[in-house]
């Protein structure tokens, strides 16, 4: 008789724990339909605030991958050529290859017979305009990535507010689940901000390497292209 009694005892105990547990699960869904209409407003603006983030990094960084091919043998190429005198052949292989680098060669071929300075700033002209080309939208980046959690701080503030005004309107009588909305509201879009900010923040940090990566090479084969030039024939 004692040992069914503990028996069952121990079976409701045990359900009971299953119940609370059931009862404690909370899924993303309903962790962010539980902050209000505030909660899900902000929610949504950093939703679409990581999508363009996450688009902005990839086409960027497709466009620097191809940016940054170059033939190995491209340079040796051009040397031939101007140094037999084939512009024309010269510029032809600088279209095809339709690079950043191949663009800043083709400007230096283009001004070929004037002196070297002026060879010099058209191509650093040239550079700038590439530059910026590479980094399109990259700033859209680090605005997010400092953006989206003052966003979510936004909540934060929204969301005490809210649970501000319930205490004051609980008539002395402070009850958990009146200060609910607010918490969550509080909670969720904090994390959700600082998500957002740090993907945005690496992205443009990866972004900002790679671009500096191609500038180093749009550099070094214009630096080789003038020394090529300054050489006594």
């Amino acid at each position: 008789m004692l040992n069914t009694l503990l028996q069952n005892t121990q079976e409701g105990a045990l359900l009971l724990t299953d119940e609370e547990s059931v009862e404690k699960t909370l899924s993303i869904i309903e962790l962010i339909s539980s902050g209000g209409v505030a909660g899900q407003v902000i929610i949504l603006l950093l939703f679409v605030l990581l999508v363009a983030a996450i688009y902005i990094y990839f086409e960027r960084l497709f466009a620097i991958k191809a940016a940054a091919k170059i033939d190995a043998n491209f340079m040796n190429q051009i040397k031939d050529h101007v140094t037999h005198g084939k512009i024309d052949s010269a510029q032809l292989l600088c279209a095809q290859a339709n690079s950043p680098v191949s663009r800043l060669i083709n400007k230096g071929i283009s001004r070929i017979g004037k002196p070297l300075a002026d060879i010099n700033t058209a191509i650093e002209n040239a550079g700038r305009l590439e530059v910026y080309s590479l980094e399109k939208n990259v700033s859209v980046l680090a605005t997010i990535s400092g953006a989206a959690p003052m966003i979510g701080f936004l909540g934060t503030v929204i969301g005490m507010i809210l649970s501000i005004f319930e205490i004051a309107n609980s008539g002395g009588q402070i009850d958990i689940k009146l200060l609910a909305d607010g918490l969550y509201t509080a909670m969720t879009t904090t994390v959700a901000g600082l998500i957002v900010g740090i993907v945005a923040y690496m992205a443009y940090n990866h972004l900002v390497v790679k671009t500096d990566k191609v500038v180093y090479q749009m550099e070094a084969h214009s630096v080789e292209f003038l020394d090529h030039l300054n050489e006594p024939i």
